[in-house]
């Protein structure tokens, strides 16, 4: 199987939504678990981290190396959709943080968003409303795709002098639609600008398999949603089969990462999660 099967630390701990709780095991207990399983890799959610010094860090990477399990991205947490240009220089700075992390410890991608307004609330809302809110006051979508694309101008110049890429996932907001992945990917203009596919984030579209092939080309990082015992927030109904063979007529040949969004507990989860893609990619 040519595809690399990874896990996202994500699927560890939900944040609390999950029967696992709020209980988290660390990265060393992750990557332990991970090379159990005999998968390829580990995607950590820059949340999760509860230090970044130096030591820290290369002690993080050894411990992956010996356990034959790569870091292969982190995860940043920003949006730059916001009319306070103060603000997004934070932001900004934030994925720049991120980039010298994932340096640090030997990853080649850092994801990113695309961003959102923020006015409605709840995330429930937000997933009742698939996905979609209307802006601030006084602004545009126009706006939010401008200030975004400026962000990423300056944050994926700094991401190359590093060595390293950014992965604009499809994560809602400006990017729920591969239009707006693509649009942002057009006006950024940066080569190291590409695309995390997320496979569960577009079900509120009318067809998911043919956004997913819009933006598959620029794709450096696939996400795998799962949902055994049902979906937490909602339940994508993937056909992997059918996802395995667009990535590898696509030529994508690099790390799926496993997010497990279901209610059952994340032992049994993951395990299964495992089993299903590579039953799926089983002779790509």
């Amino acid at each position: 199987m040519s595809i690399k099967i990874a896990i996202s630390s994500y699927s560890f701990h939900r944040f609390g939504w999950g029967p696992e709780g709020k209980e988290r095991l660390s990265f060393e207990q992750m990557i332990d678990k991970c090379a159990e399983l005999g998968v390829d890799g580990i995607e950590l959610l820059g949340v999760h981290f509860e230090n970044t010094d130096l030591p820290y860090l290369y002690s993080l990477k050894q411990h992956a190396a010996r356990n034959g399990i790569a870091v292969t991205s982190i995860s940043a947490h920003h949006n730059f959709v916001s009319p306070d240009a103060a603000k997004r220089w934070e932001e900004i700075d934030k994925v720049a943080r991120w980039v010298d992390v994932a340096r640090e410890v030997g990853a080649f991608a850092v994801r990113a968003f695309g961003g959102r307004w923020g006015t409605v609330r709840s995330f429930q809302e937000f997933m009742a409303a698939s996905g979609e809110e209307p802006p601030l006051e006084g602004y545009s979508m126009d706006d939010a795709f401008d200030w975004t694309a400026d962000a990423f101008r300056v944050a994926s110049y700094y991401a190359g002098r590093r060595g390293v890429v950014l992965a604009l996932e499809n994560h809602w907001g400006l990017t729920g639609t591969a239009d707006g992945v693509l649009r942002i990917l057009e006006e950024t203009g940066s080569p190291w600008l590409k695309v995390a596919l997320d496979t569960g984030n577009f079900n509120f579209r009318p067809d998911q398999y043919a956004e997913m092939g819009r933006i598959l080309p620029h794709a450096v990082m696939v996400h795998a949603k799962t949902y055994f015992g049902g979906g937490m927030f909602y339940d994508a109904n993937l056909d992997y089969r059918r996802i395995g063979r667009m990535l590898s007529d696509g030529g994508f040949r690099g790390y799926v990462s496993i997010e497990f969004e279901g209610k059952a507990h994340p032992e049994e989860g993951i395990r299964r999660s495992v089993e299903t893609l590579r039953e799926a990619f089983a002779g790509l």
